[in-house]
């Protein structure tokens, strides 16, 4: 599918703020991609659809992750998670993408998961350091992303973590072992 066709598929399902996020991850995404040697066209139309489903009703995502098998955990979490996976459904779904590796970039984008390939790592950072994102910590994050990915998106994971225990809030079990997996690939304990 090409670039100006998806986005204007996206743009649909967005506000204009959320579009101009979404332009700032595809940019970004592919920048990482080609620093670090993903695929370039799956990173941006990951990109691309990577919130395709954020502003879903909640009760319909909830009804597809129930419905779907998508991960009946996630509703006793925060439903700021629930478009990562409904998104990659619907993605399938509605927009007729079938890439499994597109689909697990999108499905991870929030909080990521246990052994993350390349194009999820680099999903999952993009949107975390697009340029329209200003918040405490993203100055260093995007400096280390400029090296070191597997550090970077470390750093975004525990200042996630950090973040929401800072304000009383649960922490996405896959957040924890994402962080705990890429800990342990360090060579941590």
């Amino acid at each position: 599918m090409r670039q100006e066709e998806a986005l204007k598929i996206v743009k649909k399902q967005l506000t204009d703020h959320r579009y101009q996020h979404t332009l700032g991850v595809m940019d970004t995404a592919v920048e990482l991609a080609e620093r670090f040697g993903a695929d370039v066209e799956k990173a941006r139309l990951a990109a691309i659809f990577h919130d395709y489903a954020k502003f879903r009703p909640k009760e319909e995502m909830k009804s597809l992750i129930l419905e779907q098998n998508l991960g009946e955990d996630l509703l006793h979490y925060g439903s700021e998670l629930w478009h990562a996976p409904v998104g990659a459904y619907l993605v399938k779904k509605e927009v007729g993408i079938d890439d499994e590796e597109i689909l697990e970039a999108i499905r991870t984008h929030t909080s990521g998961r246990i052994d993350m390939s390349l194009l999820e790592k680099v999903i999952f950072l993009a949107d975390y350091i697009e340029p329209g994102r200003h918040f405490p910590g993203v100055e260093e994050v995007r400096e280390t992303a400029e090296q070191d990915l597997d550090e970077a998106v470390k750093q975004a994971i525990m200042n996630t973590i950090t973040f929401l225990m800072r304000r009383n809030q649960l922490v996405y079990p896959d957040t924890l072992h994402t962080y705990n997996d890429i800990v342990s690939q360090q060579g941590g304990k």
